[in-house]
């Protein structure tokens, strides 16, 4: 019994940490159970039975298919146990979620046994997880005159799956939680720095926020025993930034209700609020626990006696509360109202847009999943029995107004949609389900993705994808005991499930390390794709890209579709001419300040950003839409001229081939048949057929946004203003400087050229300038440590080739190598240069780290707190945002320069050059999808 003795152990070292025993997913581990629970005088018979009902993961884990054979043994009566009678059996089964126990069920309820045919079947009616293997085997016992079949095809035609659920509670009474004042961060949900143990729900959920505020929480539901805590980002929006699943996890684990008796630390229905709002990604994951979201808008722009918004000095609207939510107060959520109310009943808020059709049926199904696949199995079955649809859910909000244009995003929604009347076109706010063309998991929430899978009994990616990878690039810089645990695992599972996957579970080629958000851009190979990726920052620079939490990463691999509304869009587009010295990300950031100065409040967000770029490749313009997160947009496209795209997607199959060469390929060759799309794209537009996209003439638009590029004259920098008197103004991404405002005196300990917004050109960039001050000065001295991390490994085989590299390592104190990888995290600094694993870095934050209290010039995307730098007792640290050319710059510099030293330093380089296109392309012919 060596299985179960390891998890003896292992179980008290957890007790050690305050945990319970872990879940299991391993079929051996179970089987070892079942052999104590079947010897009666067993010392440990009675806590293997426990494991047995309590402690064992549904899906297809490899321990649901052993417990599902011994309970479909129970009901059988090939075993008995006083403990497990078959009625108990039963119920265990209809816990286990598809997979392994639905066969077991299709096999009793096709059985000869009328009785256990007939108590499985009743099990079957509750159950959504079937998949083709199942529903082809029940169609077969149909046709074949199988009674049970018909009666099984007659229930799911109905969709008494979902019909016969309770309905939503008619009054929620919550009691609030202020989180924190201003934009709340997933990290402080689920901190990027303990991403490794977000497989194990109990250990990940001790790390949510601080001690004291679980303590916090934990104290209100014990005051308010008949209320659910709701958690509130006060003056701010809740959940920006990346850790989405674990996050609300986390908050599910601490204020959620459990999925089920028989499935530990999986909880659902968490109720989270903020004074804006909620973060259209994060909404999304709130979705998937069949959560509640509430835009609270309890802090209002105060008005003098004539409408007009009082100022503050800054020219900052003063903010008056409309009704408080401070922490302990009870609130009243009624759903058949839709409207928050106090504790007597007075509506303070109208809350529709958390109640509409479609989200409540995601609270009553507990998830968006189980609708997802409620919605297939009763077409299915609809279909098998020759009836009409008579759906049991909601009808899509389809929005067709006549007369009018198509944005970009509704053309791409248009021409990828599913289950839409052919011939009818949709505008935003229609409920769409598209089909995925591409999808990407990352390293960090990876493991979560396949728990994901498992639970929702998937085991193999949808032949209507056109490609998914799992990357390796968020545990890229330190290859520690918890990454060696964790990666070669998730690697082999992926691989076997049918993705690309960028560290060998075989051990057959070099690992790749490349940022996902690169790799992405450079497999989207038509920019008419749709893209859904495990991070916030999957905004592509062809088609469109969403970023997912996790689970809908998950639903996306294996169904091969999403669902959402069409978004609205805002159109960004350019005038003027760009400096010579300025970089475009000085551009990005001043897109940012510019639409904030034109429209006072941030009209990207919740939107797409339809970005004319016209005449940028794709690795700069991803530019551009990666930061798209950082401004709270939903998504981004990128408007090209024909010869750009058919430049981008040449590159794009110039680094596939670099993947297929590595021997990167699977075994349905899928990384060739991006090749072959991208031929047949290029073909198209050549010939005429069908050119770039471009939006319709006559689309409307949310808003507009004109950059003008002679306004930028300085290098800007996105800075978290961490002493902000305004705590909910401090690490939001809206705080644009130009570098004159520090007057040179800035202090920076660290700069990091890195992560997902750098391209080739920023790392040339890099040794342009080192040969340039060499030559000026002789030598280069660092005042403050460099860290330059590329992207991808290809940009560093092409330095090698163009003798860039040669600088850089001759500057360098530090060069990674990939054959003795670091095992340990940086904690000190030398004011010298690193040359690092490509990879995210610095931006990720789960492994390496800046000195705490530093002061950090980086061109990563994160400036939360805690995440580039921790603070320390007497010093905040800080995360400022710019570009190559600053950053480099600053390190060697020691601090921020004047305008006339940065203009010296980057006299002759070629910076990222941008001019927008003359004329902006439009499509008249709407239906041109």
């Amino acid at each position: 019994m060596s299985l179960y003795t390891d998890y003896l152990n292992e179980i008290e070292t957890r007790k050690e940490q305050g945990l319970h025993p872990k879940p299991i997913d391993a079929g051996d581990l179970v089987s070892e159970l079942i052999t104590l629970i079947k010897d009666s005088g067993n010392e440990h018979r009675d806590d293997a039975l426990n494991f047995f009902i309590y402690n064992t993961l549904p899906g297809t884990t490899s321990a649901a298919g052993v417990k599902a054979a011994f309970l479909k043994q129970i009901i059988l009566g090939a075993e008995t146990l006083e403990e497990i009678t078959p009625t108990f059996a039963f119920e265990l089964l209809s816990h286990m979620k598809g997979g392994p126990s639905v066969e077991v069920l299709l096999d009793l309820a096709l059985g000869d046994d009328a009785s256990i045919a007939t108590q499985a079947a009743e099990v079957l009616k509750t159950q959504v997880f079937l998949y083709e293997a199942d529903t082809d085997r029940l169609d077969a016992a149909y046709k074949a005159g199988n009674a049970v079949a018909k009666e099984l095809l007659e229930s799911y035609a109905k969709a008494e799956f979902f019909t016969k659920l309770p309905e939503v509670e008619e009054e929620i009474k919550v009691v609030t939680y202020i989180a924190g004042i201003g934009d709340i961060s997933t990290d402080l949900m689920s901190p990027g720095a303990e991403a490794h143990s977000r497989a194990d729900r109990e250990l990940h959920g001790k790390c949510f926020s601080t001690p004291e505020a679980q303590a916090e929480i934990r104290a209100l539901q014990e005051a308010h025993p008949d209320a659910r805590v709701m958690m509130i980002s006060e003056k701010g929006t809740m959940g920006v930034g990346s850790s989405r699943m674990s996050g609300i996890n986390n908050v599910a684990l601490l204020m959620g209700q459990q999925a089920s008796p028989y499935v530990p630390f999986i909880n659902i229905a968490p109720v989270v609020a903020g004074t804006n709002g909620i973060s259209p990604i994060f909404l999304t994951t709130v979705g998937v626990t069949g959560g509640i979201g509430l835009d609270l808008e309890n802090w209002v722009k105060k008005t003098d006696a004539d409408g007009n918004v009082v100022v503050d000095e800054d020219g900052e609207a003063v903010l008056e509360e409309a009704y408080s939510v401070a922490t302990g107060t009870v609130l009243i959520i009624n759903t058949k109202s839709k409207t928050l109310q106090d504790a007597d009943g007075n509506v303070l808020k109208d809350v529709s847009a958390a109640f509409t059709p479609q989200k409540v049926e995601f609270m009553k199904a507990g998830g968006s999943y189980a609708v997802v696949f409620g919605k297939k199995l009763q077409t299915f079955a609809a279909e098998a029995l020759g009836q009409e649809l008579k759906s049991a859910y909601a009808p899509s909000k389809e929005i067709s107004i006549d007369g009018q244009g198509l944005t970009a995003v509704e053309k791409i929604f248009n021409r990828n949609a599913r289950g839409v009347a052919p011939g009818k076109v949709l505008h935003a706010g229609s409920d769409v389900r598209v089909k995925v063309n591409v999808v990407g998991s990352q390293d960090t929430t990876g493991p979560m993705t396949a728990q994901e899978l498992e639970a929702m009994a998937a085991t193999v990616i949808s032949p209507s994808v056109d490609v998914g990878y799992q990357s390796g690039c968020h545990t890229a810089s330190v290859w520690d005991k918890k990454a060696q645990a964790n990666i070669p695992k998730l690697m082999k599972f992926m691989n076997d499930f049918g993705l690309i996957t960028a560290r060998d579970p075989l051990g057959e080629y070099h690992s790749m390390t490349d940022v996902i958000h690169k790799v992405l851009n450079d497999i989207t190979v038509d920019d008419w794709d749709i893209i859904v990726g495990g991070d916030s920052h999957t905004r592509m620079s062809k088609g469109v890209a969403f970023g997912a939490d996790s689970g809908t990463v998950a639903l996306a691999l294996a169904t091969g579709e999403a669902a959402m509304p069409i978004p609205e869009s805002v159109k960004v587009t350019f005038k003027g001419k760009m400096a010579d010295h300025m970089d475009f990300r000085d551009v990005v950031h001043a897109t940012q300040a510019q639409m904030l100065d034109q429209h006072g409040d941030n009209v990207f967000q919740g939107r797409i950003i339809e970005v004319h770029i016209g005449t940028l490749l794709a690795d700069q313009a991803f530019t551009f839409t990666d930061w798209t997160a950082e401004m709270k947009a939903k998504a981004s496209i990128c408007i090209s001229n024909d010869e750009t795209l058919i430049g981008s997607l040449e590159l794009a199959k110039s680094r596939i081939q670099i993947m297929i060469d590595k021997g990167m390929e699977n075994r349905t060759n899928t990384l060739q048949g991006l090749i072959d799309k991208a031929d047949a794209r290029i073909a198209e537009i050549k010939s005429g057929k069908k050119t770039a996209l471009t939006p319709d003439a006559d689309a409307k638009y949310f808003a507009e946004v004109v950059v003008d590029l002679d306004q930028i004259v300085e290098p800007m920098i996105a800075d978290p203003d961490v002493n902000n008197e305004d705590v909910s103004k401090r690490y939001t991404h809206d705080t644009i400087r130009p570098v004159s405002y520090y007057k040179a005196e800035k202090k920076v300990d660290l700069g990091f050229v890195g992560s997902c917004m750098v391209h080739k050109g920023d790392i040339k960039i890099v040794a342009q300038m080192l040969k340039n001050l060499e030559a000026a000065n002789g030598k280069v001295e660092f005042n403050a440590p460099l860290v330059v991390a590329a992207p991808t490994y290809n940009i560093i085989d092409e330095l090698k080739e163009e003798g860039d590299w040669d600088i850089l390592q001759k500057y360098s104190g530090f060069e990674f190598d990939d054959l003795f990888p670091k095992t340990q995290a940086r904690t000190e600094y030398e004011n010298i240069l690193y040359l690092e694993r490509p990879g995210c870095s610095l931006c990720m934050g789960n492994q390496e780290k800046a000195e705490k209290g530093d002061t950090v010039l980086a061109t990563s995307t994160r400036l939360f707190q805690g995440r580039v730098v921790a603070d320390l007792p007497e010093k905040k640290g800080e995360s400022l945002l710019a570009s190559t050319p600053l950053v480099v710059l600053s390190a060697i510099l020691g601090r921020t320069p004047t305008l006339e030293e940065y203009k010296a330093a980057v006299e002759g380089i070629d910076l990222t050059t941008f001019a927008p296109p003359l004329e902006i392309p439009a499509n008249t012919k709407s239906a041109h999808f």
